[in-house]
């Protein structure tokens, strides 16, 4: 009888530790780190060029989450082209799907311009700036080494696209 009784207890303990962990693990599932809004300091940021084509110019702003990082990214993000005041910058208006970025993943938003002008009808940016909505203030500035950007009243926009999983396509 004694032993009928220990294996009873040792199967109830058994059982009992097994909820305890499942419990657990619904737990950790339920908090989602990367629920949060991307942050400036958790992401390198580069500019990485496009392949240009027929006037057409293109460049991605890359988001990569440094180790130990995971956040979310939704557009459109504020993006400023500075040193180019004649050009307007034009964000995509479509539906924002979140982006999930954890340790080394990538995501990228495209931009495009054109670069048909003469040169009196172009300017060229000093730097690029990108806003983090969930930080105010929380920006990335980097260097634009992309070249003029047309600045005459037919074609002077930067359209800044959607955000997108994985990286930048140069």
């Amino acid at each position: 009888m004694n032993n009928i009784l220990r294996r009873g207890l040792a199967a109830g303990a058994a059982l009992a530790v097994t909820a305890a962990v499942g419990l657990l693990g619904a737990g950790v599932a339920l908090a989602n780190p990367t629920d949060q809004p991307c942050r400036a300091g958790q992401l390198d940021t580069t500019l990485v060029a496009g392949s240009p084509g027929a006037g057409q110019r293109y460049a991605s702003l890359q988001f990569t989450a440094k180790p130990g990082n995971s956040c979310k990214l939704t557009g459109p993000l504020p993006v400023t082209l500075n040193g180019a005041p004649s050009v307007t910058v034009v964000p995509d208006t479509g539906a924002a799907t979140p982006v999930y970025l954890t340790s080394g993943k990538p995501a990228h938003v495209l931009l495009h311009w054109t670069g048909i002008g003469a040169p009196e009808q172009q300017q060229t940016p000093a730097s690029v700036t990108v806003g983090f909505p969930a930080e105010r203030p929380g920006s990335t500035t980097l260097p634009w080494k992309q070249g003029p950007v047309d600045a005459f009243a037919e074609a002077h926009t930067l359209r800044v696209g959607p955000v997108q999983a994985g990286p930048a396509e140069g």
